[in-house]
């Protein structure tokens, strides 16, 4: 439970719902201290470490999970936040006889690239990891009694074009990041920042976010505005390569790592502008919180078009010159930042009503 999208829209709704009608435990599968844990702990959850899920080799984690659900009987629900490896929980608690299995939707993976898997080394892996999925995929109308996604794009691609899934919407507590002129002030002035052009990006640093195609965005943008400084908040497996490409690039002084943090919907209010060129997502929940701050997005036309919600988002091709993203950056930089809070929040994205909505299902699940 670290600070990743689907992490932080599951504790956006289990910091919201009534927990004297419901409580969440959470099953996770890496024996690390998560970023979330002491909060869980606090509002009453429990926290279960399993091993990680290896697809070739599933029989281990099967007995694993086994055991746990045997021992611990009361759980009427298992709500599956792994996407295509939701079939390997689903399908133990299906042999439980757990009346109430979700499978939920987060990303939706871009095609395999058969010219990739041949010509480029370093996409062996993922396109290995892709061929995985499309197969596990298959398996999860046998476990599932309901589906669930953040939007149309990824619930299609996981559980087909015809499906019927719930949308779950990647709600957020819109109040905690709408713009606040004097917030941006305080932490421009932190970070020495109060007369530069301030580059923002939350993700975990992993293939999937394209840092390094941020990279090449950003060293164009220093040649045309000097003047500006890229934050970087997050942290993954690629952390070292990404430190080390930007010493490579010449840019290591206008950029920062920031790690993982608390403040996230401060340090939102330091930026103007948020570039997410990923190769692929589901509905991430970081373009919503940058909308309500009110900043300028760049965002990767990968991206569902659903998470439009204001007139600040711009989508691009990931396969061409950063200069054009770059020209389009310097276009909309002197725009002055909106309170889009009452907007996100008749758009559906306010985490309160959508709880209600969430919790009456969950409620409506117990009782039959």
């Amino acid at each position: 439970m670290n600070r990743g999208g689907a992490e932080s829209m599951i504790m956006n709704y289990y910091r919201a719902l009534d927990r004297t009608k419901i409580q969440f435990d959470f099953i996770v599968h890496r024996k690390e201290k998560g970023a979330f844990d002491d909060e869980i702990i606090s509002l009453g959850g429990n926290i279960y470490k399993l091993n990680p899920i290896n697809p070739l080799f599933a029989k281990g984690y099967y007995n694993e999970l086994r055991d746990f659900l045997k021992k611990n009987k009361q759980y009427k629900i298992v709500h599956s936040h792994l996407n295509t490896f939701s079939c390997f929980p689903l399908k133990i608690a299906q042999e439980l006889n757990i009346p109430c299995r979700i499978a939920h939707a987060h990303i939706a993976i871009e095609p395999i690239n058969i010219i990739d898997i041949f010509q480029k080394k370093e996409s062996i892996k993922e396109n290995f990891k892709k061929i995985i999925k499309y197969q596990l995929k298959k398996k999860i109308g046998n476990y599932a009694t309901h589906y669930f996604s953040c939007g149309e794009k990824a619930g299609k691609w996981l559980f087909g074009e015809k499906s019927t899934f719930t949308i779950m919407n990647n709600a957020i507590d819109a109040q905690k990041f709408r713009y606040n002129p004097k917030t941006s002030a305080t932490y421009k002035n932190k970070y020495n920042v109060e007369n530069k052009l301030v580059i923002g990006h939350v993700g975990r640093f992993s293939s999937q976010k394209n840092h390094l195609y941020l990279f090449r965005i950003f060293k164009s943008l220093l040649l045309k505005n000097p003047n500006s400084v890229l934050f970087l908040v997050g942290d993954g497996p690629m952390r070292q390569k990404l430190e080390a490409e930007v010493k490579s690039l010449s840019i290591e002084h206008n950029v920062q790592f920031l790690g993982v943090r608390t403040d996230i919907p401060e340090l939102f209010q330091m930026m103007d502008v948020f570039v997410f060129p990923s190769f692929y997502e589901g509905l991430p929940v970081t373009l919503i919180e940058a909308q309500t701050a009110g900043l300028k997005v760049f965002a990767s036309e990968k991206i569902t078009k659903e998470v439009l919600l204001t007139n600040d988002i711009t989508y691009l091709p990931i396969d061409i010159e950063p200069e054009v993203w770059v020209d389009k950056i310097l276009q909309k930089k002197s725009e002055t930042k909106k309170d889009n809070f009452e907007l996100i929040k008749n758009k559906g994205y306010d985490i309160y009503k959508n709880t209600e909505i969430v919790q009456n299902f969950y409620l409506k699940q117990t009782l039959n």
